[in-house]
Order: C-alpha cells, then sequence, then structure tokens
C-alpha cells in the first residue's frame, strides 16, 4: 500500500523560512513521474502550490509563491522537499503532497484531480 507522509510544519514568524518533507512507503518517489504540493487554508479551497516534474525535469509553481517556495527531491531519501522561504501569515495552511505515476501536460499540474497518491497533512501557520 502506498503511503505518503508530511512532516515539517509549525509555528513561524513572518519572513522564517520551513522545509516540508513527504516520504513515501510502499513505493519509491524514483517511480513517479510527478509530485506536487498543494495547501489548503481555514475556509478555503484547496490551491497548487509546485509540481516537479522529474521525468522531464522540470517544476511548475503558483504565482503567489514563485521564488519563494522550491520543490525538491531526494531519491535516496525517498523524499520529496518544500522549500519555503519569506513566509507570510497569508502562506497559513495545511500543506499535501501528492503523487502520480505519469507524466500529465504542463498546463494539468495544478489540478489536484490527476494525482493519484496524498498524504494527510502538515500544518505551516505564520504569525505577523
Amino acid at each position: 500500500q502506498v503511503q505518503l507522509v508530511e512532516s515539517g510544519g509549525g509555528l513561524v514568524q513572518a519572513g522564517g523560512s520551513l522545509r516540508l518533507s513527504c516520504t513515501a512507503s510502499g513505493r519509491t518517489f524514483s517511480s513517479y513521474a510527478m509530485a506536487a504540493w498543494f495547501r489548503q487554508a481555514p475556509g478555503k479551497e484547496r490551491e497548487f502550490v509546485a509540481a516537479g516534474d522529474w521525468s522531464g525535469g522540470s517544476s511548475t509553481y503558483a504565482d503567489s509563491v514563485k521564488g519563494r517556495f522550491t520543490i525538491s527531491r531526494d531519491t535516496a531519501k525517498n523524499t520529496v522537499y518544500l522549500q519555503i522561504n519569506s513566509l507570510k501569515p497569508e502562506d497559513t495552511a495545511v500543506y499535501y503532497c501528492a503523487a502520480r505515476a505519469n507524466r500529465v501536460v504542463a498546463s494539468a499540474r495544478g489540478d489536484g484531480r490527476v494525482y493519484d497518491y496524498w498524504g494527510q497533512g502538515t500544518q505551516v501557520t505564520v504569525s505577523s
């Protein structure tokens, strides 16, 4: 059974940094073509944050996080990361990682429906 487990969330002050981790069990991340991060703030819909297309070697970011967030992968540790810098209060949300076995076109990377596996989420709270 495939399982994704996120960690690394917490309470930080605005301007600070966090690195979120997503570790896979039951299947290695090297067998996934893509992984992504989404987030959901209280009272809001889930939104796309970042996606990594490992087969194609490219990444996609939401406009709201470009230049501050970086998605990366460590195959040796079977982990995908989301480095978050210059945190803002509006970044407060539960962050979820997701994975997909096959590639999709770039325009579809932000659609949560294309991902096969999801983690349970990790809370990020940014104080002003």
